[in-house]
């Protein structure tokens, strides 16, 4: 298993900077299982429903965010911080990819946020020259707070995003 998490580590870092300049609908299609969606929808008005692969991590990304986002806003999050947040994003993102089993339009809504994620997590982890690094990090914010606008993820809390002056 650490083999194999290793490998789709690597190949989602060979991918990513490929993902992300094709677009984002088709970075999030590295978890696609043939049901791409192309905007955010409610489940007839319900938000879709989740599994525990899914909750796990995304409660892990949230934290990560959470606690790194005030930072990134002050200008005081370091490099290496941002590196770590973009990797643990990406460690997430497999974790996802390996473990989530959600219906098949669940699944199409979720590409579409994990889209941002991925790019967020490439900004942040500093792929992306003349862009700042805290805008990853926003970005990964906003992502998680549509993924609770669209998921049913019991006690999900939206991430307060401070606003430029």
């Amino acid at each position: 298993m650490k083999i194999q998490t290793s490998r789709l580590l690597f190949a989602l870092g060979f991918a990513l900077p490929l993902a992300i300049a094709a677009g984002p609908l088709q970075a999030a299609q590295t978890h696609d299982h043939g049901h791409a969606a192309t905007e955010l929808a409610l489940d007839h008005g319900q938000k879709w429903a989740t599994d525990d692969p899914l909750r796990q991590a995304m409660g892990n990304l949230h934290q990560a965010v959470a606690r790194a986002l005030p930072e990134a806003h002050a200008g005081a999050l370091s490099d290496a911080g941002y590196d770590a947040l973009g990797a643990q994003a990406n460690r997430e993102l497999a974790y996802i990819v390996e473990n989530c089993k959600l219906e098949p339009q669940a699944d199409a809504v979720l590409h579409v946020i994990l889209a941002d994620v991925v790019e967020g997590a490439g900004i942040a982890g500093g792929q992306h020259a003349g862009q700042a690094r805290a805008a990853g990090v926003v970005r990964l914010a906003e992502a998680l707070n549509r993924y609770g606008e669209y998921f049913d993820h019991p006690g999900w809390q939206a991430i307060r995003i401070p606003h430029e002056s």
